[in-house]
C-alpha cells in the first residue's frame, strides 16, 4: 500500500468524522453522491485554509547564534 499525502489523509479522516468511511470503503471514492463529495471537499478545503492562516500568524521563532 502506498503512503498517503496529507490532502488524502485529510479526505478520509473527514469522510470517517462524517460517517461515511464505511461506504467509501465498499464503494470507493466514485461510488459517493455528488452532495458526499462536495461536502467532504468543502470541509478538506475550509481546513486547509484554516491551516494555512494559523501558519501564516505563527511567529517565527529566532534562531539561536551560539559562538
Amino acid at each position: 500500500m502506498r503512503s498517503l499525502t496529507q490532502e488524502e489523509r485529510l479526505k478520509y479522516e473527514v469522510a470517517r468524522e462524517l460517517g461515511l468511511l464505511p461506504k467509501l470503503k465498499s464503494v470507493g471514492w466514485a461510488g459517493l453522491s455528488t452532495a458526499e463529495s462536495g461536502r467532504i471537499g468543502g470541509l478538506v478545503g475550509a481546513r486547509m485554509r484554516q491551516r494555512r492562516k494559523e501558519e501564516a500568524c505563527t511567529p517565527l521563532l529566532p534562531t539561536s547564534t551560539t559562538p
